[in-house]
């Protein structure tokens, strides 16, 4: 049965909101299904095909997806949901995401608080898979680590995902290529014409490979207000209740690296929060904004040297140093080696010896956000 597919097997706790589900009744009618019977057999509440904010388990979600794409003959279901989609579902996310000043503002508001639509999805920003110059990748993951996502759900995340830039930029953005992590399910043909850009199958991750100049893209219309009001609604509904500063600064810094030296005026900006009051609240958890820049240019060049074959001096400008030596003398501070040995060492065996956590061979990019 395609529920107890293994592709499917989620943890069942983890659960989403049945916004995610908007626009399924409407394709599924059109195309001479019966949504609330194929919601039933999925395991899932058919109330939750006509209203936002009830919590679905992602394993019925995932699964109605497969089984009417299954039934109705239509494998390109998830992109036909996803031009009924739009930002909006997204609730006090979305108005914080469109009245973010800049792209890079809105992308780093969608990765600090995706959590309050779907626990277990994460948008995360990393290097260039192929090393290219000016080029970064947008990151999609629909299930935790470990778990094979559903094509179906796969489709219709990143499809919307790219819709909603789309809709934040006022058009195209410039997309390179799209990877998706597995066969295509419907014709290639089909992917391509709704992104618009080449689409590589078979590949390590959802991506969306976009250019790194789009992060500075200023967004027009915003209301600081009621971004601060909608941000302040979803720091209410953050489970780190303990109210700590610094997980949410490693987040923001890591959301700024690339685009230049990460300010402790940009951080407390994204955070809500004045720049001494974030310095003496990081003061009180015992460490600094140094610290914690300097731990995730830490992270960020281990994803860079071990994961792509970018030239050394364009890592050090998207770690914001001034130039190759710095990035030459951090190196050797935080792992003993130069980067040129940190990558061959890192890539010739089962890990680099004295650098904890730095993985062998390359594997998932480094994450520049934290879903």
């Amino acid at each position: 049965m395609i529920l107890r597919d293994k592709s499917l097997i989620l943890d069942d706790m983890s659960v989403i909101r049945s916004a995610g589900l908007r626009g399924f009744r409407d394709e599924v009618t059109a195309l001479g299904g019966d949504a609330e019977a194929l919601a039933r057999r999925s395991g899932l509440d058919p109330a939750a095909l006509d209203t936002d904010d009830l919590l679905v388990p992602d394993l019925a979600l995932a699964g109605v997806l497969e089984l009417a794409a299954a039934e109705l003959d239509r494998p390109d279901l998830g992109l036909r949901i996803a031009r009924r989609q739009d930002l909006s579902l997204l609730g006090p996310l979305a108005l914080a995401i469109e009245n973010s000043p800049t792209v890079a503002d809105a992308l780093a508001c969608s990765t600090r608080y995706l959590f309050v639509h779907a626990p277990a999805m994460r948008i995360t920003s990393v290097p260039d898979p192929d090393g290219v110059r000016g080029v970064e990748g947008l990151r999609l993951d629909v299930t935790p680590a470990g778990i094979v996502p559903p094509r179906q759900g796969t489709d219709l995340s990143l499809a919307s995902l790219h819709r909603n830039i789309g809709t934040l930029v006022g058009g195209t953005y410039g997309l390179r290529t799209v990877d998706l992590p597995y066969d295509p399910v419907a014709p290639a043909a089909a992917y391509e014409e709704f992104f618009g850009a080449r689409v590589r199958f078979g590949r390590p991750a959802a991506m969306l490979r976009l250019p790194s100049s789009l992060g500075a893209l200023p967004l027009s219309g915003r209301d600081e207000t009621v971004r601060r009001l909608a941000l302040e609604f979803l720091d209410r509904q953050s489970p780190a209740l303990d109210d700590t500063v610094a997980p949410r600064v490693h987040g923001a810094v890591r959301e700024l690296l690339g685009t230049g030296t990460p300010e402790v005026a940009a951080v407390a900006r994204l955070l809500g929060l004045h720049a001494r009051t974030l310095q003496r609240r990081l003061a009180a958890e015992g460490t600094t904004f140094a610290a914690v820049l300097d731990a995730e240019r830490r992270r960020a060049a281990e994803g860079y040297l071990l994961d792509t074959d970018l030239p050394l001096s364009q890592v050090a400008g998207l770690l914001g140093l001034a130039e190759q030596s710095v990035l030459t003398r951090a190196c050797r501070r935080w792992f003993g080696r130069t980067p040129r040995e940190v990558r061959r060492v890192g890539r010739s065996g089962p890990g680099v010896p004295g650098v904890p956590g730095v993985p062998g061979v390359p594997g998932a990019l480094g994450a520049l956000g934290a879903l």
